[in-house]
């Protein structure tokens, strides 16, 4: 077992969101999203994969399916599979977001 300290995935780009992998197995897949501005992911889907979204810095909106919600720190959401989501950082401070989905998504063609 080695841990992994969450911060040094955490850092910002002006041009998009940034993403990296925190875990990675064949059951289980997990990532830090960093957002600032009017940053954003989505609307992504994953028709087998139920997911976690877990804000661990900063406010985030979050759409799941047609429901909207503004989330604070160490707020989460489940996303079920099948159902779209789209998050953007929704203050002027960064915002900092747990993703997690089990099963992994499928590799991009």
């Amino acid at each position: 077992m080695k841990p992994k300290d969450i911060r040094d995935l955490v850092w910002f780009s002006d041009d998009a969101a940034r993403h990296e992998t925190l875990f990675e197995t064949e059951h289980l897949w997990s990532e830090i999203v960093c957002l600032q501005g009017a940053q954003g992911l989505g609307p992504l889907t994953d028709p087998r994969a139920d997911a976690i979204v877990t804000v661990l810095a900063g406010e985030i909106a979050v759409q799941v399916g047609m429901t909207r919600a503004r989330m604070a720190q160490w707020e989460a959401v489940l996303v079920e599979a099948g159902t779209e989501l789209t998050i953007r950082n929704a203050s002027d401070e960064p915002g900092v977001v747990l993703m997690v989905l089990s099963p992994p998504p499928a590799p991009s063609i």
